[in-house]
């Protein structure tokens, strides 16, 4: 009716078949009732399963979480409702480059994913992740695990990733622990743990050093699993500009053992 009124004239066309202008023009109101009906509830659903994923989805997977629940919509409606909702994926940032540094030594791996112990201090196993904020600014976190229990024993922050830190995030261990004698120290390939500084610090202090494979982060699974729990059910949900929250905040995550 409403292609053709302009060619033949919309009251014309209403004469031919016979239809009342009020009953076409309740029609439209109704019609346009139930598409803003309709669309409220996408809205809503889509808001629901947006905070169910943490924020994860983004325009094609939303689509796609409507459509196993039987809403058909468009990949085009969806990014256009999720645009008026101001809501959009979380994209992890990419890691940095960084220059590859010449090993001081390369350990062995001992632990070869035995990752069971049967006493606290016998095994601890660490590692770096990036935290990009919200101010460009990119904070580098070592961690350091007991695998008895899968206890953080130590979390620090830096604004860079060096064997200070390493250093520094096993000190605060080793203060926490007191019984760590001969303790073994799993950790992977990376400049920090083979530099010389590091390397000299753990045989000072009777830490025996264990090394993952090289591009095998399997071999250190346990604090990777750590790192990609705390990045996808916490520090990614939220953004931090100022680095003293963001340190204090970390411990008091790590103490929730997010493993």
């Amino acid at each position: 009716m409403k292609l053709n009124s302009l060619k033949y004239g919309l009251r014309w066309l209403l004469r031919k078949f016979a239809i009342s202008s009020n009953a076409y023009y309740n029609y439209l109101k109704h019609r346009k009732k139930d598409y803003e009906s309709r669309k409220l509830n996408i809205l809503k659903r889509i808001e629901e399963i947006y905070h169910q994923n943490h924020g994860n989805p983004g325009y094609r997977m939303m689509h796609d979480y409507l459509n196993l629940e039987g809403i058909l919509v468009s990949r085009s409606t969806v990014y256009r409702y999720m645009k008026e909702l101001g809501i959009k994926a979380i994209i992890n940032k990419r890691k940095p480059l960084y220059m590859k540094r010449k090993a001081h030594k390369i350990f062995e791996n001992i632990i070869n994913r035995n990752f069971n112990v049967d006493q606290p201090n016998k095994l601890w196993c660490t590692d770096f992740t990036y935290l990009p904020m919200s101010n460009g600014k990119m904070r580098y976190n070592c961690t350091i695990i007991d695998l008895y229990n899968r206890e953080v024993i130590a979390t620090l922050n830096s604004n860079r990733i060096s064997a200070e830190l390493a250093v520094e995030t096993l000190k605060i261990a080793m203060k926490r622990r007191k019984n760590f004698k001969n303790v073994i120290l799993h950790s992977d390939r990376g400049s920090q743990y083979t530099s010389k500084e590091f390397i000299n610090f753990c045989c000072k202090n009777d830490i025996k050093q264990s090394m993952s494979r090289g591009g095998c982060p399997y071999d250190n699974a346990v604090i990777e699993r750590f790192f990609n729990t705390f990045k996808n059910e916490f520090f990614n949900l939220y953004s931090f500009n100022d680095c003293g929250i963001l340190e204090g905040v970390c411990k008091k995550v790590c103490k929730l053992n997010l493993i």
